[in-house]
């Protein structure tokens, strides 16, 4: 082929093209049309660090779309649009709104099938349970339908902690260099995901050709935040003012008035939610965890006298139902929840290395090593076999039985109907002690892998909290140092020694060892994963303090200095805010800790206790009722009453059966609780959330377990004196 060939072949290859972009059925987008993400880098990024629940999710609802395909209401599209975008799910309205309608239908549907088979198997028809799944099957769509929502909120939850720290990164990098899409690359590289997804789609939607500027892009992305967080839109304007200004002192000044801005707006928008809070938090607390446990004591008597209420009825309305209902209460009201505001964490990479982490375990003098989710399963398997004791021993020999009191209470307590059936229990005391074992296990199995994963992250945010606390003077320091024109090996060794008997301290005297020992620049001695001084503290705040600090470095000694003195500020004034929104929170705060704490678990105990009396009263008067008739049969003489006042209540439920349901409620309750409580406090912050959690559950389960076994024991003394007053 020569080249004239060759040169017409390629002009008819692409005016083919250019035909094919031009006519009218061209599926190239306008100018203004909104151009779906391709870089291979950014679908990477995403595949990273998106959460693991995004992507079954999303898997969830294409497999729903492809299903059948659901079309959302006109008025939706608009919203589930941008929580979509928001959120970085890669999905369509039609997806989320397919898997909505179709997952309840499957729920609907499964549990005809299962209502089938059990009639088939059992003979009897359960209406109950079918209406069980047909009512929630319906109430789940709702819900459904606002997933993209919640997922969205979590993130902007997620991504407002940071955005605080995002402005101080913009305008440190914009004082010494006005250039916007430097300053934004800068904070993009340094912030970590969820809000260094947002920074970094934002360049990559200039790069990608979507728009053709950082600051056109940047405005794209902040009409996101319209209604949510408007003081981060108003800071943005006023640092993208900066860039016209044409004297230096009066950057300088605009660039700290919108750092005060978003500072002050929200601590403002902290107080209007806590002022907010008491009247939701009330109502979640009585509607969704008092009046439920309340009830529970009227439920023996309802299951005595209406025929064919089991305890799984129960279990289905107090351990799917009602916790489903008090979780989705919760994430309504964390979905008012100012964003801008939160904890300052640790790096996300520990948080990952903490699942697989293992603990030293010290057994009858036997020393191994286990993960936490090893841990806390095996102590749920061995309090749940206990805890199934009373069934094995019954199904192995149905005639097992001891008298803890002679004829008034019984281990097993299984009673046999006076039709005949087979026995129904148990009822008995010791049965009733084994079944806490169940709840407990499971309590203890969460409580223990959540507290064992995030001890010893726990103990390195102590230390690195009180490194935050000393780091404002230290940076004054380092930032004189610097001023003076000292080198930043001979600065930072310089407040090591300055600071001697103090972690911030320690923290430099890793750098300058590293530096002068193993002969490490100042980036590595400070970054290195195995010896740098972050790995022993790993603390967002510290590490922000560094990165600038070696960015700065290489902009002058005057540069670094400047930037070390506006950190310390920015910290100061941090935690002069943290401190103020602390006092805010308290009442709220320490009202969610004693319901999930204290009152959750001792009413539960308490109804336990209280549902074992009344189920042995209501035993006592069916036997004494039998009693009477047999009597009187035996001397044809005429009831005293008739026969059915006599046999008013049924036997009822088990308290066995009966405790489970309680004790499970309790722990679900106090495991979302403790969640409420932990990001009310510090946002969307794994660490905190986990060890908190961990420490609730045990605390929340044991005393649950002290007073649920006290309570029986003193109830069923009770019984004595009923039986003694009823006579034989």
């Amino acid at each position: 082929m020569n080249e004239d060939d060759f040169t017409r072949l390629m002009k008819q290859k692409y005016e083919r093209r250019i035909k094919e972009a031009t006519s009218k059925d061209s599926k190239i987008p306008k100018d203004n049309e909104n151009i779906p993400i391709t870089s291979k880098d950014y679908n990477d990024f995403l595949n990273q660090y998106a959460p693991s629940h995004m992507n079954f999710y999303e898997k969830m609802c294409k497999f729903s779309e492809n299903l059948f395909k659901v079309a959302p209401p006109k008025k939706m599209v608009k919203s589930l649009n941008e929580d979509i975008e928001t959120a970085h799910l890669n999905i369509t309205p039609e997806g989320a709104m397919s898997f909505a309608m179709i997952f309840p239908i499957f729920f609907i549907l499964f549990g005809l099938l299962f209502m089938a088979v059990l009639s088939v198997l059992t003979g009897q028809f359960e209406l109950i349970v079918m209406l069980f799944f047909l009512g929630f099957g319906v109430l789940m769509i709702q819900p459904f339908q606002k997933i993209p929502s919640l997922l969205a909120t979590r993130w902007r939850m997620r991504a407002s902690n940071q955005m605080v720290l995002c402005i101080f990164y913009v305008v440190t990098y914009l004082r010494h260099t006005s250039n916007l899409e430097a300053a934004m690359r800068f904070a993009a590289n340094h912030l970590t995901p969820p809000l260094s997804i947002d920074l970094k789609k934002i360049l990559w939607d200039v790069e990608s050709g979507r728009y053709s500027t950082v600051a056109e892009s940047l405005n794209a992305y902040l009409e996101r935040w319209r209604g949510h967080n408007d003081e981060f839109i108003e800071t943005f304007r006023i640092i993208e003012s900066t860039l016209s200004e044409s004297s230096n002192e009066r950057r300088m000044e605009t660039l700290d008035r919108a750092l005060n801005s978003i500072l002050e707006a929200t601590y403002e928008k902290m107080l209007t939610f806590a002022q907010d809070l008491k009247s939701p938090v009330d109502s979640l607390n009585m509607m969704g965890i008092v009046l439920p446990i309340l009830s529970l004591i009227i439920l023996p008597l309802v299951a005595g006298m209406m025929e064919g209420v089991k305890w799984y009825h129960i279990a289905m309305l107090y351990n799917v139902l009602i916790p489903f209902l008090v979780f989705y209460m919760a994430l309504q009201i964390l979905s008012t929840r100012p964003t801008g505001y939160g904890g300052s964490g640790v790096e996300n990479e520990f948080v990952d290395l903490s699942k697989k982490s293992k603990v030293d375990v010290n057994l009858g003098g036997i020393k191994f090593k286990v993960t936490p989710m090893v841990a806390g399963v095996f102590i749920f398997l061995v309090f749940f076999a206990i805890g199934l004791s009373p069934i094995i021993i019954h199904a192995v020999n149905p005639n097992f039985e001891f008298p803890i009191i002679e004829g008034i209470i019984n281990f097993m307590g299984y009673i046999t109907p006076s039709d005949g059936g087979p026995p129904i229990g148990p009822f008995g005391l010791g049965a009733l002690i084994l079944s806490f074992f169940i709840p407990v296990g499971l309590g203890l199995g969460v409580g223990v892998y959540k507290k064992l994963r995030y001890q010893k992250l726990n103990e390195v945010r102590k230390d690195a909290e009180v490194l935050e606390k000393e780091f404002e003077s230290s940076l004054y320091m380092l930032g004189n140092r610097l001023a003076d024109g000292t080198s930043p090996e001979l600065a930072i060794s310089h407040v090591a020694q300055t600071t001697t008997g103090s972690i911030v301290a320690r923290f430099f005297s890793i750098i300058a060892d590293n530096i002068r020992r193993l002969g490490m620049g100042v980036d590595e001695a400070i970054f290195d994963k195995q010896r740098g001084a972050l790995s022993y503290y790993p603390s967002n705040i510290i590490e922000s303090a560094m990165k600038i600090l070696t960015e700065s470095i290489r902009r002058g000694y005057h540069v670094a200095s400047r930037a070390m003195m506006n950190f310390a500020e920015y910290l100061k004034q941090i935690h002069r805010v943290n401190e103020r929104l602390k006092d805010i929170l308290t009442d709220i705060l320490s009202s969610i800790k004693s319901q999930m704490s204290f009152l959750t678990p001792l009413i539960g105990g308490i109804v336990v206790g209280i549902t074992g009396l009344l189920s042995n009263i209501i035993n006592l008067v069916n036997e004494t009722s039998a009693t009477i008739t047999n009597q009187n049969a035996a001397q044809n003489a005429p009831a005293a009453m008739p026969m059915e006042a006599m046999n008013f209540f049924g036997i009822g439920i088990p308290t066995y059966y009966f405790q489970l349901v309680v004790g499970f409620y309790v722990v679900e309750v106090i495991i979302i609780m403790s969640y409420l409580h932990s990001t009310i406090e510090k946002g969307e912050d794994d660490v905190h959330r986990g060890f908190s959690m961990g420490k609730d559950v045990i605390k929340g389960t044991m005393l649950y377990f002290l007073v649920g076994v006290v309570t029986s024991v003193m109830f069923s003394l009770i019984t004595i004196g009923i039986k003694q007053f009823m006579g034989p």
